[in-house]
């Protein structure tokens, strides 16, 4: 396995007007003229642009893995073509992490199900190496995606959201979902800071890999 500290980062190729080079000298005696000078900062990157570092970062990452996959940008998703894979790496970038040896919780509803571990690590990967050293207004959120498995998800944690809120309005009891992966749990909090939850609370309770989501009633704190 390649160490995280070698990979590297693609950079954002920008056309070049045909007088670069011309500004590239001006700009370099400008600054040995001013000695002692900041040099200007470069522009930041819009989120189409950063998008599309990370399109180039995980087409590099599925090349060093084997998986000449063809990546594109789609809205705010980072989407690996299921077209250009083999049915057996799309099954192996879709594979489901095992279920937890933990019984479920009392207050748990069906079991979930369980996310794709390889894409979900991937999906991790490009979050921390791409946000790295990077300013906080320049931090972005990467959605990678595979067959459209991250919409089809969304759909239905809204849906087990709206269970565990009845849940909990009804009995008044806290509720936990079992096997939700980091960033499942991160948009099930972001999904409940919509104002009609704001009798609502959420936290985490225990530890990874088998760190639970709780619900329950703001009113209800220790």
């Amino acid at each position: 396995m390649i160490p995280l500290q070698n990979w590297k980062l693609p950079r954002m190729s920008r056309p070049e007007s045909s007088t670069g080079s011309v500004k590239r000298s001006a700009a370099k005696k400008s600054h040995q003229k001013s000695e002692g000078t900041a040099a200007p900062s470069q522009g930041k990157l819009s989120p189409a642009e950063h998008r599309e570092r990370a399109r180039q970062w995980l087409q590099q990452v599925l090349a060093a893995m084997g998986i000449p996959a063809v990546v594109r940008v789609v809205g705010e998703i980072i989407e690996i073509e299921a077209d250009s894979l083999t049915p057996a790496q799309k099954q192996m970038l879709l594979s489901k992490a095992p279920a937890s040896p933990l019984p479920p919780s009392k207050e748990a509803g069906p079991e979930e199900e369980r996310s794709p571990v390889v894409l979900d690590a991937l999906q991790y990967l490009a979050n921390t190496l791409l946000n790295l050293n990077q300013p906080e207004d320049q931090q972005q959120p990467y959605i990678l995606d595979l067959d459209g498995y991250r919409q089809r998800r969304l759909q239905e944690l809204k849906a087990l959201v709206a269970v565990a809120v009845e849940k909990v309005r009804t009995s008044g009891r806290e509720y936990e979902f079992p096997d939700l992966s980091a960033a499942e749990r991160r948009q099930i909090h972001t999904l409940l800071k919509d104002p009609a939850y704001a009798d609502l609370e959420t936290f985490s309770r225990g530890k990874e890999p088998d760190r639970r989501l709780v619900i329950r009633r703001a009113s209800s704190r220790p």
